[in-house]
């Protein structure tokens, strides 16, 4: 309940349609409850009394009272439906947002299984419960309260003797909630647990088809949709449970109403249209009861899936700006300075990255070389705080980027990852998604030196073509040189390279190298590289092995001082390459 009422002020700013939902709804209640009263007028002073001018007015009055109803429940039910769609837009809106505030750490937390389950089946149970709260869930305490003062004013003595089982009803109710929230969390969990493999299985459709192993996702698949289907079942059976229970207490008060209902009519004590308006209020305490147990799992589940909805919102991002951010001048030469930085990933206490100290130039290429999970990308993620250091500092312009605003910093920094991530859309729509009122020439001019431009030509609708999703419908190739493109055309200070050429072929590489050359000239770059013929041309190399700096300098330098380097270079290009041949100048661009 606690984390229901977290939510609240997402409801708030529709409070004028709630509070017109709501008094409608009592409205509504108003007029249920006068139709026993109107059917003892019609028994006592109606049929026994042979007045049919009685029966035939009070029939009328309940025909209109009827009709008011109807009017009366359909508003209800229209503001009903507005304000938990509007809610249900507004809390989608708020996770959204949410997760687009997340920096790297909190997503490593969370799997995309998980967050489209909270963006989609917790919000749509959070919006029943809204909606329900303003129909029957408010309509059900209102009938029972209205009702039991009728029955107390109809005959004091039945009523105290309702009392009893009244509340024992109420008390099993309570029971099934209460028991029934953590059941309903727990098939949640399975259904996170069934949206991540079939989410795993949908993006690696093409991997799991090389392997050869369907059958083994099938199995995958099938045992979270099994354990799914089996907590499923299990809640629905103790559900299923309550109705049952509930028609006999409402049998046994029916029983009892007649039993001494009938007793006190013998004896004068009551009329049979008291006895008749009884048995109708009874019905209509005990009928929101039975309604209840049906909404029941509706109130569960929306407590479970409000408790994973506040999560996330109350997830607080691990990478923020401090109160006294400074907006980074848009002139900044971009000299970016490594001071004794080590980094390790949350819950890992093993460092990445161990006392770091590099010191980059504006206008420098800077290549970052060494064997695989050495630390190189976790190295030039954290200049754009997609991480915070661990110890150390990084500046910028001599300023700690910790004590600028991320959005201004990211504005000077342009990425290109290891892995493209195209959007579905027109190949323009992909160039420009850094810089959407980028002039068509400025497009061209990325593409062209990208080496992009040609092959988009070739494209059945050149820059108009649209993308599949995930980029389908390109090579790996082609996508990694729109990706580039994209970064070149936000003209940023600082660009970052992520082993970004890793799925072309060597000639096509060396033709962005020559094509880039004077482009970077213009910007701070950070290079990641897998091949050595990547960096041969660089300012300066930086050898990472084992989070640490092993050598740092030119291509001749590392040549003559780093036996890292060497191997690598050897194992690569063979020491029957001589540079000349590679077309390399040995002491590095100047």
């Amino acid at each position: 309940m606690q984390n229901l009422l977290k939510l609240f002020p997402f409801v708030r700013p529709y409070w004028k349609r709630s509070l017109a939902a709501l008094v409608l709804l009592t409205s509504l209640v108003v007029l249920d409850l006068s139709i026993p009263r109107l059917i003892q007028r019609i028994i006592d002073q109606g049929i026994i009394a042979r007045n049919q001018d009685v029966v035939i007015q009070t029939a009328l009055i309940m025909i209109a009272i009827s009709l008011v109803s109807t009017l009366i429940a359909v508003g209800n039910n229209i503001l009903s439906v507005q304000v938990g769609e509007s809610v249900a837009r507004d809390l989608r809106d708020a996770l959204f947002t949410r997760i687009q505030d997340f920096s790297y750490g909190n997503l490593d937390e969370q799997n995309t299984g998980q967050l489209m389950v909270r963006l989609t089946s917790d919000t749509t149970a959070v919006q029943r419960v809204a909606q329900i709260s303003l129909r029957i869930g408010t309509r059900a305490p209102l009938l029972m309260v209205g009702s039991l003062i009728l029955m107390i004013n109809t005959s004091p003595s039945l009523a105290l003797s309702m009392l009893p089982l009244l509340l024992v009803t109420s008390l099993i109710i309570v029971f099934f909630v209460l028991k029934m929230e953590p059941l309903f969390q727990s098939v949640q969990q399975k259904l996170d647990r069934l949206n991540t493999v079939l989410q795993e299985n949908i993006a690696g459709a093409r991997l799991v088809k090389a392997f050869v192993r369907a059958d083994y996702e099938g199995e995958r698949f099938e045992s979270a949709n099994e354990a799914y289907t089996g907590h499923s079942v299990h809640v629905m059976q103790i559900m299923s449970s309550m109705s049952p229970i509930l028609s006999m207490f409402v049998n046994i008060g029916m029983v009892i109403v007649i039993w001494s209902g009938g007793m006190q009519s013998i004896r004068g004590q009551m009329t049979i249209g008291q006895i008749v308006a009884f048995t109708n209020y009874l019905l209509t305490t005990m009928g929101p009861l039975t309604m209840m147990t049906m909404l029941s799992n509706t109130w569960a589940s929306g407590m479970a899936s409000a408790k994973r909805v506040s999560e996330v919102l109350d997830t607080v991002p691990m990478v923020q700006d401090s109160a006294s951010a400074l907006t980074l001048p848009e002139m900044t030469p971009g000299r970016l300075v490594f001071e004794h930085v080590s980094f390790h990933y949350a819950g890992i206490d093993e460092p990445v990255l161990k006392d770091i100290n590099l010191v980059i130039d504006p206008g420098q290429t800077v290549a970052f070389l060494g064997s695989t999970g050495a630390g190189k990308s976790t190295l030039v993620n954290l200049v754009p705080r997609f991480y915070d250091v661990t110890a150390g500092r990084i500046t910028l312009d001599g300023i700690d980027i910790r004590d600028l605003k991320q959005d201004s910093l990211l504005a000077q920094v342009a990425v290109v990852p290891q892995e493209t991530v195209l959007f579905s859309g027109t190949v323009r729509d992909n160039i420009r998604y850094g810089a959407p009122t980028a002039a068509e020439e400025q497009v061209l001019a990325a593409s062209t030196a990208a080496q992009a431009h040609e092959f988009i030509q070739a494209l059945s609708r050149g820059y108009d073509t649209h993308i599949e999703e995930r980029g389908t419908n390109l090579s790996g190739g082609q996508k990694q040189r729109i990706a580039i493109a994209r970064a070149l055309l936000m003209d940023p200070k600082i660009l970052i390279l992520d082993d970004s050429t890793s799925s072309v072929d060597v000639e096509t590489e060396t033709r962005i190298q020559e094509a880039l050359e004077k482009q970077l000239r213009r910007h701070t770059t950070l290079v990641v590289a897998q091949r050595i013929s990547t960096v041969l041309k660089a300012d300066k190399i930086v050898v990472i092995d084992d989070g640490h700096m092993a050598a740092e300098g030119t291509h001749a330098e590392l040549m003559q001082t780093s036996p890292i380097y060497q191997e690598i270079y050897e194992s690569q290009l063979g020491s029957g390459v001589r540079l000349e041949e590679a077309g390399v100048e040995t002491g590095g661009r100047q």
